[in-house]
């Protein structure tokens, strides 16, 4: 079973998240830090606006910062392009029989409006999303999670990913993992490398 994540793996929307912080922040009188960036980076969205309130101190509910926040992501992920031969790559692993999976911290909405501008859903057997397991991408429930959901064994698994500690995290549950180098993780690259089964700067490489 081939398990996917989709910002910064399969798509090019990282830039988007920052892009929205910054413009977020501004409207705000707010300055980022790398402590704000790093950890909204890594959350999924109920957790990234709870934080943000508590950090900055802000007068505005979780659900006032998320609903700012979509404001601007509906139009980008309707625009988003994806990684360089990411969709040939899916191609060739359906044409070859394989079972594959989306596993995902993306706001479910905006999940799917990306997969409906490329014509992705029917690759993947299920869509996990982290949001409704209340989880972070980060924790090895997750993987846990997603193979008893699928019905494998996490050993039959192959993730995916961009971020080093969710490849980190999925190991630790027995699955292997393939780093895919975005430029949101470029400091971890070499980590990656070591700690990956595999590592990837593009999925052209794999065509």
């Amino acid at each position: 079973m081939l398990l996917f994540d989709l910002d910064g793996t399969l798509i090019d929307s990282n830039g988007i998240w920052e892009d929205i912080d910054l413009a977020f922040l501004g409207r705000h009188g707010l300055t980022p830090t790398e402590e704000y960036a790093h950890t909204v980076g890594h959350s999924i969205f109920p957790v990234a606006a709870a934080f943000t309130r508590d950090y900055y101190h802000l007068d505005l509910t979780p659900e006032e910062i998320m609903d700012e926040w979509m404001a601007g992501a509906r139009s980008a992920y309707a625009q988003v392009e994806m990684k360089p031969g990411a969709l040939a790559f899916l191609e060739r692993c359906r044409d070859n029989g394989e079972s594959m999976a989306l596993v995902t911290a993306c706001v479910p909405e905006l999940c799917r409006a990306a997969l409906r501008r490329h014509d992705l859903e029917g690759f993947f057997t299920d869509f996990i999303f982290a949001q409704e397991l209340g989880l972070e991408k980060r924790d090895p429930a997750v993987y846990r999670l997603t193979a008893e959901r699928l019905g494998v064994s996490p050993g039959d698994c192959t993730l995916y990913e961009d971020a080093p500690h969710n490849c980190a995290a999925a190991q630790s549950m027995g699955m292997q993992a393939v780093g895919v180098y975005d430029r949101f993780y470029a400091k971890y690259r070499e980590q990656m490398r070591r700690g990956c089964d595999g590592y990837i700067d593009s999925f052209l490489e794999l065509l």
